[in-house]
């Protein structure tokens, strides 16, 4: 357990699906050991002393990208703008500089980073960078600095901090409740209108809060395929998991918004009540079988002292 535990403080737009990514992102950092600090938003009038109290207390400052933040602070509009304008005051002192770590969310580094951040190293954590995982983890390695092979002390058991360092939207050991973070608009295909049978339907990716295990996926597939009401425009068989995104292929985005989205919560609801149920199952069993051995144990060591040789 650290003594000292490294401080954060993260600046982001007022988004609906960056609100709900920061949820999950927040959970991922204190798990990790880190003390997280949220941004408020800034309003007119606000102390603007306080906001700088606050990112001096901390040891880093991740900005989180997108391509409404850099609007909205390269057009100076709301608290965005008055967090650039200290966040560049304090950028210019060079022993300061890389406390403030830009993280892209969503975009490209070029059509997010706003201009005070220009030619600034950063963290590419947006859904479409394959190589999510190494990003997360060089950000972990570079927070926590040389704590970063330390272990957490967990429910009185030690882990190594590698085993806390996967993806920000990877499989959660926790087992969580799952959520849909947003829709991935900029994986969203083309179709193909060409005149043939569903040439105007296209595929659309979800991105989960977390990677569903095998009993999630299963329910889930199975209640969309076979669900216990929905619409006349239901489509079976469209739905598949990959990894930690829920993909429909073979709809249209109007179709999800009149139709499909009461049916995904109602799958998502079932697959959380039942793999919760699977697990409760699974901690039963554990239970009883940890105390059929110390009952076998018991009884070994009470004939053992009673055998006389």
């Amino acid at each position: 357990m650290y003594l000292n535990k490294p401080k954060v403080f993260i600046s982001y737009t007022w988004e609906d699906d960056v609100k709900k990514w920061i949820e999950v992102f927040v959970k991922k950092l204190e798990k990790e050991g880190i003390e997280v600090h949220i941004d408020q938003k800034l309003q007119l009038g606000d102390r603007l002393p306080q906001f700088m109290e606050k990112i001096s207390s901390v040891d880093y400052v991740l900005i989180i990208c997108t391509p409404t933040y850099k609007e909205k602070s390269d057009s100076r509009q709301g608290g965005v703008r008055y967090e650039g304008n200290i966040i560049s005051a304090n950028l210019m002192d060079s022993s300061n500089e890389r406390k403030f770590i830009p993280i892209l969310y969503k975009g490209t580094f070029e059509k997010s980073l706003p201009n005070f951040l220009l030619g600034k190293y950063g963290v590419d954590l947006s859904a479409t960078n394959p190589n999510c995982k190494k990003e997360y983890k060089k950000l972990i390695k570079t927070v926590l600095g040389k704590n970063y092979q330390s272990t957490h002390q967990v429910k009185g058991k030690s882990r190594s901090m590698k085993k806390t360092t996967s993806n920000v939207e990877d499989t959660d050991t926790s087992n969580e409740p799952i959520h849909i973070l947003r829709i991935l608009t900029e994986e969203v295909t083309m179709p193909k209108m060409d005149g043939t049978r569903g040439s105007a339907l296209y595929k659309i990716p979800f991105q989960l809060s977390r990677k569903p295990s095998k009993v999630w996926t299963n329910v889930f597939i199975q209640t969309w395929n076979y669900p216990p009401h929905c619409t006349t425009m239901h489509r079976p068989g469209i739905a598949k998991i990959d990894e930690d995104r829920l993909i429909l292929n073979g709809t249209t985005i109007e179709e999800v918004q009149k139709y499909h989205n009461d049916t995904l919560k109602l799958c998502i609801d079932k697959a959380n009540a039942e793999e919760q149920e699977f697990l409760n199952e699974i901690k039963k069993q554990k239970i009883l079988e940890e105390q059929h051995k110390k009952q076998h144990l018991s009884n070994i060591i009470k004939i053992a002292d009673e055998i006389q040789f």
